[in-house]
């Protein structure tokens, strides 16, 4: 066997390595063959392995000390490289200061400059506005107004503007020479206050919030400003589109009345809250808003929970129907549910298991339409209940959600799972309980998430947390009950297609070959097949479960797959090359075992594969091997069995070395 580098690639197994140098070398490993052992042969052989490893270490050695000569060189390079970019970049920064400078100098005479321009541009500005106001003053003075700025709809903002300028140089004038001419002006002055207010009022029944905020600028300037917000109160105070969707549209209706009850009312209450309105103005606020929505805040609650009800119970037939599922009346009592219980705790044969064709009857986008549903509910909640009521309102929305989400979908979903769970000697079983699991556990978290974020903070305060957080825990504990008869189902189904496998595919003759001398396998055909289905099974646990659950669920499966290939193996009687086979089978189990990362497994496969060594050892030797690390606290009845199973245990005698 060469020695290179490539034999040293993870996974690299000294243990296996050891065993099998010693088994190839001639004289090594062979027991009763026609070759004895030859010690000396294995030392020189061992020996000369030691000299390869050496030389291999020598060559990597001088590999490892060119490669620093080369990185060494290189950074010299680097660092000279380093420096003259150092040096440039100094030279960039001088010029990048000689520029600052520079700029900073043509900036201070801009700035000098236009404040020169300023200075002279503003008298002349001053002296077009107020030609282009005596413009405009001599239309009215002679009773024609010529201007398209007065005559356009569109420049009604700029109309505006000049009218409420005019006016205000009217109050100055003289009323016996200017008496007509003031009178013009007021009456455009009223006119156009008058279209604003119109504009304003149209603007606001189209929910044009940018419009309304232009026109209330512009109208800010004029006396009529207060006839402004007393249009926008009593538009705010008509309900018509609550009345309009009551009885025909319920979600319509709750998402307008907490759109109008938060958008405009609140957000009123907030700008009125600036004005002095005495020391108790919130209170007073709140009684006025209050007084405006009571006729409707007082059956929200029962709008919503009937709105709730009928939504998820649409969401979750629409799910069953797309599915083409009708769905079954878990716990009816009849006698066939009655058989289906008692299959589910049980090994029991009560006929076929319920054939879903692997479909887990759980939707992640019901849920998320589930979940959407209710933190709207819960916003809703917030803001349209009061503060005495809202404990108890959040918290009966929060039953529907647990009716809808975890019996309704998630419970269901796991009795169907239950049922479908074959029996544990059932042949090439698809195994998709864990799937359910997988994904009932991602949507409780979705859950979870949503107790904690919008549900705590209505309730924390309250008597009702304790009844939430009771409820929650009772949920929980029926869910993980179902999980765990589930888990527990599908491992022993597990375990039954690995004796199924080596019912069929392990052959008495593989631990008792006729040729002892011409065996070429590494380990048997069973062996291969089941620690394949062992690993495929060990990585389903994995995707399916998260955190402690994974190590809870593959020491369990470890220690159901330990104690199979312990019974199965003392069905055998093994001889001094069947016994070899058999430690290279269980060499193999173990290096299975390595993939549940759990110390307890592989700590079984380490007694196991110690117990196997009793199968090959001379007679001689067995009270020093049961004297070892792993068979020294074992029970002599279970080590005397193990050495009952060798073929040559009669003619050897070796009972008498358990006397």
């Amino acid at each position: 066997m060469a020695t290179t580098a490539q034999l040293f690639e993870e996974p690299f197994d000294a243990d296996e390595y050891i065993e099998r140098l010693a088994w190839r070398t001639p004289g090594g490993g062979s027991k009763g063959g026609a070759e004895a052992f030859d010690p000396k042969r294995l030392l020189d052989e061992f020996k000369s392995h030691i000299e390869e490893l050496k030389q291999l270490d020598e060559k990597i050695q001088r590999k490892v000390e060119k490669l620093e000569y080369q990185c060494h060189g290189e950074a010299k390079e680097f660092a000279h490289k380093v420096q003259d970019l150092q040096r440039s970049n100094q030279v960039a920064f001088q010029h990048f200061q000689e520029l600052d400078e520079h700029i900073s100098y043509v900036a201070t005479k801009v700035c000098h400059l236009g404040d020169q321009l300023e200075g002279v541009n503003t008298p002349r500005q001053r002296a077009v506005e107020a030609q282009r106001l005596m413009t405009y003053f001599n239309e009215f003075l002679d009773g024609d107004l010529r201007s398209d700025v007065f005559n356009d709809p569109d420049k009604i903002k700029e109309a505006a503007d000049i009218i409420q300028k005019l006016h205000l140089i009217a109050q100055e004038l003289p009323f016996d020479r200017f008496a007509d001419v003031k009178a013009k002006i007021a009456s455009k002055y009223h006119d156009l206050e008058r279209q604003l207010i119109q504009e304003f009022t149209a603007a606001q029944r189209r929910g044009e919030i940018g419009r309304m905020r232009e026109v209330a600028a512009v109208l800010l300037h004029f006396k009529g400003y207060a006839h402004c917000v007393d249009v926008y109160i009593k538009q705010c105070q008509e309900v018509k589109k609550l009345d309009g969707t009551r009885q025909s549209d319920a979600e319509q209706y709750l998402k307008n009345l907490y759109d109008l009850y938060t958008r405009w009312t609140t957000a009123l209450a907030t700008k009125l809250t600036e004005f002095n309105l005495g020391s108790d103005k919130h209170t007073f606020l709140s009684k006025l808003i209050k007084s405006i929505f009571s006729s409707y805040l007082e059956s929200y609650i029962d709008m919503e929970r009937e709105y709730l009800r009928n939504r998820g119970a649409m969401i979750l037939q629409r799910y069953y129907d797309s599915k083409n599922h009708q769905k079954r009346a878990i716990g009816s009592g009849s006698i066939q549910e009655l058989k289906e219980r008692i299959r589910q705790r049980t090994n029991l044969p009560l006929g076929p298991s319920l054939d879903t064709h692997g479909e887990t009857f759980l939707s992640p986008e019901l849920v998320v339409n589930l979940l959407q549903e209710t933190r709207h509910a819960f916003e809703r909640c917030h803001r349209l209940s009061d503060p005495s009521d809202l404990p108890k309102n959040a918290y009966s929305i929060f039953l529907l959600l647990v009716e809808h989400l975890c019996v309704d979908h998630i419970d269901y979903a796991l009795e169907i799972g239950l049922s479908a769970i074959p029996s544990s000697d059932a042949k090439n079983a698809n195994l998709y309980f864990l799937d359910v699991v997988q994904q009932a556990n991602s949507i409780f978290h979705l859950f979870d998430k949503q107790f904690n974020d919008q549900l705590m903070p209505l309730i924390s305060s309250s008597p009702k947390l304790a009844e939430c957080l009771h409820k929650k825990k009772e949920v929980i504990e029926q869910m993980e009950v179902k999980l765990d008869t589930g888990i527990d189902r599908t491992l022993n189904c597990m375990v039954g297609q690995m004796k199924h496998i080596l019912a069929t595919e392990q052959r008495k003759t593989d631990f008792r070959p006729e040729d002892e001398n011409n065996v070429m396998i590494q380990y048997t055909t069973a062996c291969s097949k089941v620690c394949a289905y062992v690993s495929r099974q060990v990585e389903h646990v994995r995707k399916s479960m998260d955190g402690k659950n994974v190590d809870t669920v593959l020491t369990e499966l470890g220690v159901r797959f330990h104690r199979l290939i312990h019974e199965h193996l003392q069905q055998f009687s093994y001889s001094s090359m069947g016994g070899m086979l058999a430690i290279c089978d269980v060499a193999e189990y173990r290096r299975c075992a390595k993939n549940f990362r759990v110390p307890l497994v592989l700590q079984l496969f380490d007694t196991l594969h110690a117990l196997c060594n009793l199968l090959v050892v001379a007679p001689d030797n067995l009270k020093q091997v049961c004297s070892g690390e792993h068979l020294t606290n074992l029970d002599r009845n279970l080590l005397h069995a193990f050495v009952q199973l060798r073929v040559d245990y009669r003619s050897a005698r070796l009972g008498r070395h358990f006397s």
